[in-house]
């Protein structure tokens, strides 16, 4: 059987794709100069020649406008910007990640408890949790009882905190399933 070494790949940052000095499309452009100030509309072959008396590059910083607004700048420098902005806007956001929690129909005061902690845990981490209570051969007849667990357990969540249940208690597959996160 082969190994996979490489199934886990990183995402990609979403960097947005710039069209520069020849690649931009459109016939006219309006320029704006390395400093800021608008240089105002012209063709995009002038635009191009400016930029090159300039020794900088035009790059195509809004191609949706009316005429599309290009920039004098050095492209390699701008993507650079733009790729560490999003490398920081990436690590700003946090991941929310569905733990799961697993109960069970006959469980005990203890364990209940104990499942109570690590869900509180992980609604500190700022996680979800998904509650399940899979049944099991003669069980399956008995999905009333498998949904108050999951009710008492949600009831001992609330008094910790206000929750949110982003999926009700259901039935699906042989298993009852609760999807909570913390408001």
């Amino acid at each position: 059987m082969r190994i996979h070494r490489h199934r886990y790949q990183k995402p990609k940052l979403n960097v947005p794709v710039f069209r520069a000095n020849e690649r931009i499309a459109s016939p006219e452009v309006r320029v704006i100069d390395e400093k800021g100030e608008m240089l105002g509309v012209m063709p995009t072959e002038k635009a191009v020649a400016l930029a090159q008396e300039r020794a900088m590059d035009l790059i195509e910083v809004n191609p949706k406008a009316e005429p599309p607004v290009c920039k004098l700048a050095d492209f390699g420098q701008f993507k650079y910007q733009k790729e560490k902005e999003a490398r920081k806007q990436k690590a700003q956001s946090a991941e929310v990640e569905i733990k799961g929690i697993r109960l069970s129909l006959r469980i005990g005061v203890g364990d209940m408890e104990t499942r109570h902690q690590q869900a509180k845990k992980f609604f500190e981490r700022g996680d979800k949790v998904k509650v399940e209570l899979p049944l099991r051969g003669r069980e399956k007849a008995f999905r009333d009882g498998a949904r108050e667990v999951i009710e008492k357990f949600i009831a001992l969540l609330k008094a910790d905190y206000p929750l949110r249940i982003e999926q009700p208690v259901a039935y699906q597959n042989g298993r009852m399933t609760a999807i909570l996160a913390r408001e």
